[in-house]
Formats: structure tokens, C-alpha cells, sequence
């Protein structure tokens, strides 16, 4: 009969190999992203695979401590996914931002004519 130490070592050993081969994939996405959200999306999964080495990690050791690190670590790389999609969205194509600048410049002030009285003469009554 197998041991359950030996069912907890082989799985562990099994995730961290899932692990690995996924953080590369994420890496090389990194790397290679063909636009910035590609990016930030491939930062987020590298972040929730780290996240996994070290729940794995704290399973296959016993330290509790490691939970916590990861508990942490994934608030972090929340907040770093919020931040860089907000700077995605703030980002406008440079086509848009020119014709936005035109939109919203400033245009000359139109000089109001002069009112003529009656007799067809300009200026005060």
C-alpha cells in the first residue's frame, strides 16, 4: 500500500512540474506579447503561478507561514493588475489623441460687429 507521505510527495513534485512549465509559458508571453494588455495579462498569470509554487511549497514543508506569503502576494499583484489596466484604458491610440487635440482647441473668439444706429452711423448713440 502506498503511504500518504509518498501520495503528498508525488503530487507535490507533479504540481511544481505544472507549475514550471506554465511559469515559462507566461514568461515567454512576456517577452513576446504582441500588444501591452497580452503583457499585463501574462504579469498576472505569473503572478497566480507563483502564488501556486508557494502554496505547494507550504503544503509540501508544513510551514504556515508560507500561506500567509502568498495571501500577501496576491492582494499585491491585485493591486498591480488594477493599476496597469487603468494605465491600458487611460492610453488612447495616438490617431484618437490627435484628432482629440483638434476637438478641443481653443478657437479664435469671434469679433461681434459694431451695432449701427438708424441714420447707418457706427458707435455711441
Amino acid at each position: 500500500m502506498i503511504s500518504p507521505f509518498a501520495i503528498m510527495s508525488t503530487a507535490a513534485a507533479v504540481a511544481l512540474v505544472i507549475l514550471g512549465v506554465a511559469f515559462l509559458l507566461a514568461g515567454w508571453r512576456v517577452l513576446v506579447g504582441p500588444t501591452l494588455p497580452d503583457r499585463i495579462l501574462a504579469l498576472d498569470t505569473l503572478s497566480g503561478t507563483a502564488i501556486g509554487f508557494i502554496a505547494v511549497l507550504a503544503v509540501k514543508t508544513g510551514f504556515s507561514l508560507y500561506i500567509d506569503i502568498a495571501i500577501s502576494l496576491g492582494l499585491v499583484a491585485f493591486l498591480a493588475t488594477v493599476a496597469f489596466a487603468r494605465f491600458v484604458m487611460s492610453r488612447a491610440p495616438v490617431a484618437e489623441r490627435h484628432s482629440e487635440k483638434k476637438a478641443r482647441a481653443p478657437k479664435k473668439p469671434k469679433v461681434a460687429a459694431k451695432r449701427s444706429d438708424k441714420n447707418g452711423r457706427r458707435g455711441k448713440k
